[in-house]
Formats: C-alpha cells, structure tokens, sequence
C-alpha cells in the first residue's frame, strides 16, 4: 500500500499535497484541544507499534505480499485525528529513511493509511461497540469489522490512484506516463488480495491488542470518548511488545523468501515493472530516480545482496532505528502539540 516514486502523476499527488497539509494542521489543533502532556508517551507508543507493524510483509495468495498498518487499534486508543498524526509520521520517516514509499506520494500515502483508515476504523468500531462496557466481548467484534473494513477502503483509494493514471497522463500515442495499469486491473488486483487476506490481517491485529488491553490496561480503550481521560496502569509491558516486534521483523522477508511471494502489487522496482509490463513509463522513470533514500528496503548500502542472516540484521536496527526516530519526533514536537493538563 506505499506508493513509490513514479507511479502517481503530477496531476495526481499535487491535489494530495494540497489536501493533507491543511488537514495535518487541522488534526494537530484538535489533538492540542484534547491530548495532554502525560498522553504523548502513548502516542509515541503507537507510531512506534504502526511503524514496526508496517515493516512484516506477509506472504499472501497470488503470488504476492502484504501488511496491517496497525492504525485502527491506533484510533480506537487515541482518536482518529491522533492516529492520523502518528501513522502520517511513520509514513514520512519510512519514505525519506527507508524508501518505503515515495517522498511525491508521501501525501497520497498518508491518506491512504493515515486518514482512511483510522477515520473509517473508528467509526466503524464506535457504531458497533456503542456504550458495551470495556471488557465487552461485542468490543473485538468491533475491533474485528473494523480493522477489515478500514483496510479494504483505504486498498480501494489505492487501487483507484493507481488506475486513473492512464486516464488523465497519457503520451500523445496512448502509452500511460506513470502506473500503467488501468482501473480494471488495478482495483480488481487490489481487492482480491485484501479482501481475502489482508484485511483479515488488520482484523486480527486489532483484535488482539483489543484483547490485550481489555486484560492488561482497559482505561487505554476510553480515552479516545472522554474529553482529558485518564490513563492508568503502565505501558512498560506494551513497550516490550513493541520491541519483540521489532526484534521478530525480519519474519517480514524471511516468509516472502520463504514462499516465493514477490513484491506487494503496486510497489515494484523498475526492474520488476519492465518485466511485468514490458517497458516503463517515461514519467514513471524518470520521478523514481528524484529520491535515493539512505536506507533503502530497511537495509544498509549493498547489504540487499548478502545473505539472510545479513539483511535481517540489517532490518532489526532499521526498525528500531525508525521507532526511535518517530518516538524522538513525538516527545519533542508533541511538547508544542499537546496541551498541559487541566486545572
């Protein structure tokens, strides 16, 4: 679901820039109107588990692969306008950082899995869990509808960015300049895949820290409906979950490896692109070469061609080298976002 370089045109990501901006600025005044200083470690928590969670691609049917994003568990903690900073901060570290992404799409991107999904999960969960007390088992089957249907909306976004591409940048003889593929291919490809697999993956990603939380920690589930709510009990045990997450982050190319599952739709290399396709865009081409990131795939310079043991080294440090990074972000910028605490 990260976009890279290239495959959306000029048309296309400018509007999402135009969009996101004033739409950051929005959410940072609401969350300063109801996120207080002793919140920010939670909201570097869940950049931090989004970020991380992001990073396991999943081998799927079709010969593909995939993510959760993590940002429904997210909302439902926080809020929607929270998640929306937390996970757009983790989409830029993992643009700029990593590559994962491109830095034109960085808007799109963040639409996508920043604003869709966790206003769509949200919602999705307060209809279903109305006023069930916190330890409700109806709550998880909120967690579960919303996490599926989070995820396939913010795939269907997707699908429909990419396949409007041929429609609106064309060269003069027809060729498309940017994703190739049209509506036809590319939505039915992405809701398959989703709707089959990831979006159950989302499911149970959020279900399961529902869980979690409902036994460890249940305040964490209504702080997102009370105004200044308080958070109680310790978030040490979900710091070291999200850790051993990190630490286990190499499961996210050792079961692709493992099953022959190649690239997630939509993010190919140029490389795969021609072999797929037959040739690449001239547009496509030339934006992919605008950003070399320093740590391309989540790995150091030509460590991609060394063995397993190498690359999942390398995957573990950028992992946490990018959950330090967001949870850097959030403690010092969230000093001038969030709030003091009430009187």
């Amino acid at each position: 679901m990260h976009i890279p370089d290239g495959y959306l045109s000029p048309q296309t990501y400018l509007p999402f820039y135009a969009f996101m901006i004033p739409f950051w600025g929005v959410a940072a005044r609401k969350v300063r109107s109801t996120l207080h200083l002793r919140h920010l470690p939670l909201l570097a928590l869940a950049a931090a588990f989004s970020f991380v969670v992001m990073m396991f691609n999943i081998p799927a049917p079709f010969a593909t692969s995939g993510h959760a994003v993590g940002a429904v568990i997210v909302a439902v903690v926080l809020g929607p306008w929270a998640a929306c900073l937390a996970v757009s901060l983790a989409v830029v570290i993992q643009a700029l950082l990593f590559g994962d992404g491109g830095i034109t799409a960085i808007a799109a991107n963040s639409f996508n899995m920043a604003v869709v999904i966790p206003f769509v999960g949200y919602y999705s969960y307060r209809l279903i869990a109305g006023n069930s007390p916190l330890t409700a088992a109806r709550r998880l089957v909120a967690g579960a509808v919303a996490g599926y249907v989070a995820l396939n909306a913010a795939a269907l976004y997707t699908a429909v960015e990419f396949g409007i591409q041929p429609m609106i940048a064309a060269a003069p003889d027809g060729r498309p300049l940017y994703a190739p593929y049209p509506l036809g291919v590319a939505v039915p490809a992405m809701a398959a895949t989703h709707l089959l697999f990831f979006g159950l993956i989302e499911s149970v990603v959020t279900v399961l820290v529902i869980k979690y939380l409902q036994q460890e920690n249940p305040s964490l589930l209504q702080l997102a409906t009370s105004r200044g709510g308080e958070q109680t009990g310790s978030l040490k045990r979900l710091w070291f979950g999200v850790a051993v997450l990190a630490l286990l982050s190499p499961l996210g190319i050792i079961l692709p490896a493992a099953f022959n599952s190649g690239t997630p739709w939509g993010e190919w290399s140029i490389e795969e692109l021609r072999k797929l396709f037959g040739s690449v865009p001239l547009g496509l081409q030339k934006i992919s070469a605008l950003w070399h990131a320093p740590f391309p795939g989540y790995a150091f310079a030509g460590w991609d061609k060394l063995g397993m043991m190498q690359q999942s080294v390398a995957y573990v440090a950028s992992a946490f080298v990018g959950m330090l990074l967001v949870v850097a972000c959030i403690l010092f910028g969230g000093k001038f976002l969030a709030s003091r605490e009430p009187e």
